[in-house]
């Protein structure tokens, strides 16, 4: 008996290494890719979400924008062109939440910083108080890597519509000062075809790994 599990011991090796990989195999045929939601405005808190695109349930895209950035250079929705990006809105003076979101998008910025697929963008809320200077002065404070990350102001109306009509990020609470904007701590993924794909709170160290994880995903889905 013995010699003859000696003769065949190679051959058993090989059967069970055989059996392994084709076991392996239809388990990731069988095994369907994870992928991630596409968020409308009729999924999100309509505190969230302007009234006149709360309805929307399918086809929802980042609408175009022409912003200016730390440098002063303008930043459109060119600049993101067949890109993943994390967007979020914050304002330099902030002293509560934006702190923390700063700090965790630039661990993003530094986890993915040779992933030229991903790129980050932050909208200043107080666009008429965080004039280039002084988004460039914050940039190097909190050393914004400028060929992965825009900081842009601009417009108040057009950053106040984007916020509310396309990332469906932000209240308001009407009083017309400047600080009727109030941004959430949200982190929205946008996929290369403009659309919403993930929200994560900004000030939560799971919900950043979460976010990269997700961005794999988004990267599998694209090959």
């Amino acid at each position: 008996m013995l010699q003859f599990f000696s003769k065949y011991k190679f051959f058993a090796i090989v059967l069970f290494a055989l059996s392994a990989i084709i076991i392996s195999i239809i388990y990731s045929i069988l095994k369907p890719n994870k992928v991630l939601p596409v968020y409308e405005p009729d999924m999100v808190n309509t505190e969230l979400v302007d009234s006149t695109v709360q309805y929307i349930r399918k086809y929802h895209k980042i609408a175009d924008f022409k912003l200016t950035n730390q440098n002063g250079k303008e930043i459109t929705q060119q600049d993101y062109e067949d890109k993943i990006y994390v967007a979020d809105f914050f304002f330099t003076t902030c002293q509560t939440i934006c702190p923390i979101m700063t700090d965790h998008m630039k661990e993003i910025q530094e986890r993915l910083r040779e992933d030229k697929d991903v790129l980050l963008l932050s909208h200043s809320v107080t666009p008429q108080i965080d004039s280039v200077a002084r988004l460039k002065k914050y940039a190097i404070e909190k050393g914004v890597d400028d060929t992965k990350w825009n900081l842009v102001t601009g417009d108040k109306k057009q950053i106040y519509d984007l916020a509310r009509k396309s990332y469906l990020a932000a209240k308001s609470d009407g009083d017309g000062g400047p600080y009727d904007m109030v941004h959430t701590e949200n982190f929205i993924l946008v996929d290369k075809k403009k659309h919403i794909r993930g929200f994560y709170d900004g000030t939560n160290p799971e919900d950043i790994d979460k976010l990269l994880e997700d961005i794999d995903i988004l990267k599998k889905e694209n090959k």
